[in-house]
């Protein structure tokens, strides 16, 4: 199946290196992250996992629970983890699933059959906390998530989950957010106390709330 943004993210119970848990219960009223690796001991996802681990307060600050996956066995699992914690200077805590069977990768359409029969892409879903889908990302085999930019788009999507704006190119936190094109600059002009400044009837910044 294929698994979109604003579908839920369907539900599972897993083995994963901290036990076995269902997804919707770990996330609870957090957000989420799922993100998926092809397999134990390959270089690329140990530096991903060791900057998932070295970010864990960042991740915690924003509501944030990550969950790791990848197709082979609790037992590599263990000595990855000790590897990761060795070469990239951390600590993994978060969750890695076991997924031997594939039925999460299945799940989540992480097998790309033009990729690889058997193993997963890199695949990154966020989660919110009503548990549906709010971003996809996916990578090739042999390039490694930006992290920095996993980060800001969780900033950008817990900030126009409460507030009527949107995001432009490249915003970082703090800068000017745009307003929604619903709002009508009349509406606009007394909902945002800081100020409206309009480019275009449709293109109107405000400060970020």
């Amino acid at each position: 199946m294929s698994v979109r943004i604003g579908d839920e993210a369907p539900n599972f119970t897993a083995e994963t290196s901290i036990g076995t848990l269902n997804f919707h219960e770990y996330l609870g009223d957090s957000w989420g992250i799922l993100f998926s690796h092809p397999a134990d001991y390959t270089p690329v996802c140990t530096t991903e996992l060791g900057r998932t681990a070295q970010l864990a307060h960042e991740f915690e600050k924003r509501n944030t629970k990550v969950l790791a996956l990848s197709v082979d066995a609790l037992h590599n699992h263990t000595g990855w983890i000790n590897d990761i914690n060795e070469t990239q200077h951390t600590q993994v805590q978060f969750p890695i699933i076991a997924d031997t069977d594939r039925t999460v990768a299945t799940l989540y359409d992480m097998i790309h059959p033009n990729a690889s029969a058997t193993t997963t892409v890199r695949s990154l879903f966020i989660i919110g906390p009503d548990k549906k889908i709010k971003l996809t990302l996916t990578y090739p085999a042999s390039t490694g998530r930006n992290f920095v930019e996993v980060l800001r788009v969780l900033d950008s999507l817990q900030l126009t989950a409460e507030h009527s704006v949107a995001t432009p190119a490249d915003w970082q936190q703090g800068q000017d957010v745009i307003v929604i094109p619903a709002i009508p600059t009349e509406e606009a002009l007394v909902k945002f106390k800081k100020g409206v400044t309009i480019v275009k009837p449709y293109l109107r910044y405000t400060p970020q709330p």
